[in-house]
């Protein structure tokens, strides 16, 4: 047997390009549900990211200035991460805020 041969028998069959396009298909239809959660939640962190926002404003509008925004970070990704430990307990993506639900807050 020659080299040629025995590469030739250990050589990965070629996979038809029907079944790379089936694959490519189904892996762009994968959507994490997380995501949908997260999305609602910053939209309920509006007040939170707007802080966020202004902050960032101002600090790209001074040259050389020491502010980070770092405090209004955390607290936005504080609010999300609150909201989708919240809706990921209650055990649905309804997205209602505990503080509108009655005796929860």
């Amino acid at each position: 047997m020659t080299i040629e041969e025995r590469d030739q028998i250990f050589e990965d069959p070629p996979e038809d390009e029907e079944e790379e396009e089936e694959e490519d298909e189904d892996e762009e239809d994968l959507v994490d549900p997380r995501d949908e959660v997260v999305e609602k939640c910053e939209e309920h962190c509006t007040a939170v990211k707007a802080e966020l926002e202004a902050c960032t404003d101002r600090v790209n509008s001074r040259p050389g200035t020491e502010e980070t925004c770092e405090q209004e970070l955390f607290d936005f990704l504080h609010c999300v991460d609150h909201c989708v430990n919240w809706a990921k307990n209650a055990g649905s993506l309804q997205m209602t805020h505990p503080s509108e639900v009655v005796g929860i807050i």
